[in-house]
């Protein structure tokens, strides 16, 4: 009787099964497969099936990881709600022990090496910390906006975040940021989500165009834009979060007005950059003076806003300049454009670029191109792999691999939106999440339009523990989505 109910579970398991999503994950497994084909083959090689080549491995992992996504969507579905916290505590320690780990791969110190196989645990604590997210979140009484609540939620995604970092694995550490997406999803502010975009813009703008003076003042062109831009975003938070139209025109209006009038001073060997750090604090005094007259405690948040993003910007540049290693501030001035170093930090994007761009349209073919079989690009079947489909696929092959990404992005968003309890959907869209970060960072970084951090494309990357982490990520979203209509005994 219990094998018969058992085989009535899988056989309903497997009707309630999203194929769409299935067959896209096969779709991009055979790309992945074919292009570490393409970055690893030498010429001569006569068995690209062979073991000994890393094409011949891959099919070892691609093998082993739908093997491993058969059992997980043969698994039970309430497995993953119950253990939630018991999985991401193990997880946990091994990140920790990871850390103590003697073997060093490039200088860094997350690979467990057993024998002849190699693991990263970072890899696999991405769907544990998504378990025990969606198990906290989805507790009764939860709410993102209780700020009690909201600091334990990131603290689940800060101690995987800093033991990974104290493996000098600061990449891995940063996809877990992607769990910002979702969180503005179950409810966070919209808020959080701009501060963290204009962080961005003060540090690019900032730092890119800081020895650029208007014309010949000591007058930088960074902090003058970059203070103009905090003033501006203040009255559009006004507008939004203070409901009040009437202050943030006036805001708005006295900055360009005062900043206007300023620029007359530029035939002068005068600073305007005071000027504006005046402004700013006399706007931040006049937010508080509002907040208590109004007793509406945005003001205090918006006050907050302009004074942190002086401090962060004036912070970053400091730590840029004085605190970041050599090499590290390199990668970001080429990022930037404000060095080239084609033979250091920026030899990596340039030997890309040069794959991607000498594609074409239509490729080069199969096995047939020099810069990735010349091996002129370094981690080109892991990191960098993108620039083979690049350059044997050319740009319709690229478009291609990107609309299957944007297919399965599609996919997980109908699957997450149609789970009929709280910790399914969270999960799908931490799942969703983690996909786009690393889509989008390791396409761009081999482009160079963002940093270069070290994180593999799903799916195409040689190695296996990427690969078993993704398969193992998906899949039990699969299986939380093929129960959420079964009738349980």
């Amino acid at each position: 009787m219990a094998t018969s109910a058992g085989r009535r579970q899988g056989n309903s398991v497997l009707r309630s099964i999203d194929w769409w999503t299935i067959l896209i994950y096969i779709a991009l497994l055979s790309f992945g497969w074919i292009s570490v084909c393409g970055a690893s083959y030498d010429y001569g090689d006569t068995d690209i099936f062979s073991l000994s080549t890393r094409s011949g491995m891959q099919i070892i992992w691609i093998g082993t990881s739908i093997t491993l996504g058969f059992v997980i969507l043969m698994s039970d579905d309430r497995f993953y709600d119950t253990f939630a916290y018991v999985i991401y505590a193990l997880l946990l320690l091994l990140l920790f022990a990871t850390i103590f780990n003697p073997h060093q791969i490039k200088g860094s110190r997350s690979w467990l090496v057993l024998g002849p196989l190699r693991l990263q645990p970072a890899e696999f604590a991405k769907f544990a910390t998504a378990l025990a997210l969606s198990k906290f979140m989805s507790t009764y009484g939860y709410n993102i906006h209780q700020w009690k609540h909201f600091a334990a939620t990131l603290a689940i995604i800060l101690l995987p975040m800093m033991f990974i970092v104290l493996q000098r694995e600061t990449g891995s550490a940063l996809v877990y940021l992607a769990f910002f997406l979702m969180f503005y999803r179950e409810g966070m502010p919209g808020s959080i989500l701009f501060t963290g975009v204009a962080a961005v813009i003060y540090f690019v703008v900032g730092i890119r165009y800081a020895d650029v003076y208007l014309a010949g003042s000591p007058t930088s062109v960074g902090k003058f834009v970059v203070l103009l831009l905090i003033q501006l975003f203040t009255a559009g938070l006004v507008w939004v979060y203070g409901n009040n139209r009437r202050l943030a025109w006036r805001i708005g209006w006295i900055s360009l007005g005062i900043t206007l009038c300023s620029l007359m001073l530029l035939r002068l060997p005068f600073d305007i950059v005071y000027i504006q750090l005046i402004m700013t604090f006399i706007l931040v005094g006049y937010l508080v003076w509002e907040a208590l007259g109004t007793r509406l405690r945005n003001y205090y948040f918006i006050a907050l806003f302009t004074l942190g993003s002086v401090f962060f910007f004036y912070g970053a540049s400091f730590i840029l300049n004085n605190v970041m290693e050599p090499h590290q501030r390199t990668r970001i001035n080429v990022l930037l454009g404000l060095e080239e170093d084609l033979k250091g930090a920026g030899y990596n994007v340039h030997q890309s670029e040069i794959a991607i761009g000498s594609g074409g349209l239509e490729g080069k073919g199969f096995l047939n191109g020099t810069q990735t079989k010349l091996k002129f690009v370094p981690e080109q079947d892991t990191d960098f792999i993108f620039c083979t489909v690049g350059e044997e696929e050319g740009f319709l092959g690229s478009a291609g691999v990107l609309l299957l990404f944007l297919a399965l992005v599609l996919r997980l968003i109908k699957l997450a939106e149609r789970q009929p309890f709280r910790f399914g959907r969270i999960y799908g869209y931490c799942v969703l999440s983690i996909f786009l970060f690393h889509v989008f960072i390791n396409v761009g970084m081999v482009l160079g339009l963002t940093p270069v951090i070290g994180i593999p494309l799903p799916f195409f990357s040689y190695g296996g523990s990427s690969l078993w982490g993704f398969t193992i990520l998906l899949f039990i979203f699969l299986r939380l989505d093929a129960g959420r209509n079964l009738i349980r005994s």
